[in-house]
């Protein structure tokens, strides 16, 4: 696909991927990793970046919940766009832990948004900036239609004076571009526009999720794989699974016997089967029936597959045992909390990767709601309307912390209406903001508005 992206771009606009070409093959690597394809002398039965990537994306949503703060003239509006980002966020989550990067690309779906992800290696960046923004990136939709099959192309590149989109339709002749066609000769693409200008839309105006690790690959601005720092030792697994499978099968029992046991004298006659039985040439010496069964290796096979277990989860930053069996020997209580919060920093990074990039999309959405006339003109800040609750975590302990606060109240250190505000996830910022939470939560008689009575929750 990328190949392809990249030839239909160079032909189309004279852009090419800025990528390196130690980056796009190791791009090309994660996915073949990830998708199980075989390498050679490798087995890629174990599917241990499977495994990584959907243990990191359940640690990371485990306990997740999103909402805005109430109050703000596009609150019900951007809710429902931020329940369109919820309902992908675990493929959008998986994607750019495989390849590093996935763009959020916001659809207009009646009053609002609805979200696609974009893998990897289905996007062509043709610009980044030093800090490995996107600047211009170019993506490919191949539509069927007729018997006849077309490429839709679409260049973004974000401009002072906004976004502009380029799109151009081409007939597919195989794999290649054929001829450019008019953007009405499909029913999908008539209502699009050869260039369109979106004024006060930053960026390529696409939401981006990017792993937070440093390029481990060639150093440069583009993001990396979650599992990229243990690519040598997937492979070095591959190698072991491989090995540890022709172990099992070299150690089959076999039967050596004479050739002409194996021969059937004429048509329709009985042969042995040369699966169990090995034929030895028709030497007296040689005659008779002979059992080898030889002794397995696979103690040694499977301690070599926990030591490279083990590498992975120390290389990844994961919780010791998340791969590997648990180990049975005794360690230190220093050992145990340094492992663990190892785990809780690499889960809190990618929390705070999605943080942001629901951020981006909100204030996305506000954007191209205002060019696209679905939203009033009224500001709107993501950063302070979102409200993400990851729970209580790895290693925090939510239940101790709520009783080290009711304590604090009941020694008069802490404002009770901090407390509950605290515990409820409430704006407490502002005297109003506390005013409503003792209107809300606190019984009159205890320290509520004297000018109301309390509500029940």
């Amino acid at each position: 696909m990328k190949t392809e992206l990249e030839h239909a771009f160079g032909r189309a606009f004279g852009r090419r991927d800025v990528t390196s070409p130690r980056m796009q093959a190791a791009i090309r690597e994660w996915f073949d990793l990830y998708f199980g394809r075989a390498f050679p002398g490798e087995d890629p039965a174990d599917r241990l970046p499977v495994l990584i990537v959907s243990k990191l994306c359940r640690a990371v949503f485990a306990e997740y919940e999103s909402r805005l703060r109430p109050g703000g003239a596009k609150t019900d509006w951007m809710t429902g766009n931020l329940r369109a980002l919820d309902a992908v966020r675990g493929r959008a989550m998986q994607a750019a832990l495989v390849g590093g990067e996935c763009l959020l690309k916001p659809v207009p779906a009646g009053a609002g948004f609805e979200f696609v992800p974009v893998r990897r290696d289905h996007f062509l960046p043709l610009g980044r900036d030093l800090q490995g923004r996107l600047q211009a990136v170019g993506t490919m939709q191949r539509i069927s239609r007729g018997g006849r099959r077309y490429a839709l192309l679409e260049r973004r590149t974000a401009g002072e004076k906004g976004l502009t989109i380029e799109t151009r339709l081409f007939e597919l002749a195989g794999e290649t571009l054929g001829r450019e066609v008019p953007l009405d000769t499909l029913p999908e693409t008539e209502a699009l526009r050869p260039t369109l200008l979106l004024p006060g839309v930053s960026g390529v105006g696409l939401a981006v999720l990017r792993t937070p690790m440093a390029n481990c690959v060639d150093g440069s601005p583009d993001p990396v794989a979650v599992f990229a720092p243990a690519a040598g030792l997937l492979h070095r697994l591959g190698r072991t699974e491989h090995g540890l499978s022709r172990e099992f099968e070299n150690g089959a029992s076999r039967v050596f016997a004479s050739e002409d046991l194996l021969r059937g004298e004429g048509p329709g006659d009985r042969a042995l089967t040369d699966d169990l039985f090995v034929g030895l040439p028709e030497d007296p010496a040689n005659l008779g029936v002979t059992v080898y069964s030889p002794a397995l290796r696979e103690q040694s096979y499977l301690a070599r597959k926990q030591d490279i277990l083990r590498g992975c989860e120390s290389l990844i930053g994961l919780r010791r045992g998340t791969l590997c069996e648990a180990e049975t020997a005794e360690r230190t209580a220093t050992e145990i909390t340094a492992t663990g919060a190892d785990a809780v920093l690499t889960v809190g990074d990618f929390q705070q990767m999605w943080r942001q990039a629901v951020c981006q999309a909100l204030a996305l959405c506000d954007a191209l709601g205002r060019a696209y006339g679905l939203c009033g003109a009224e500001p709107f800040d993501p950063a302070a309307a979102l409200n993400l609750d990851w729970g209580d975590g790895l290693l925090y302990d939510r239940a101790a912390a709520w009783q080290e606060y009711r304590q604090m109240v009941a020694d008069g250190l802490l404002r009770p209406e901090l407390a509950l505000a605290w515990y409820f996830g409430l704006p407490h910022e502002t005297e109003a903001d506390l005013a409503a939470v003792r209107r809300r939560w606190m019984p009159a008689a205890k320290g509520g508005d004297e000018d109301g009575q309390a509500q029940q929750p």
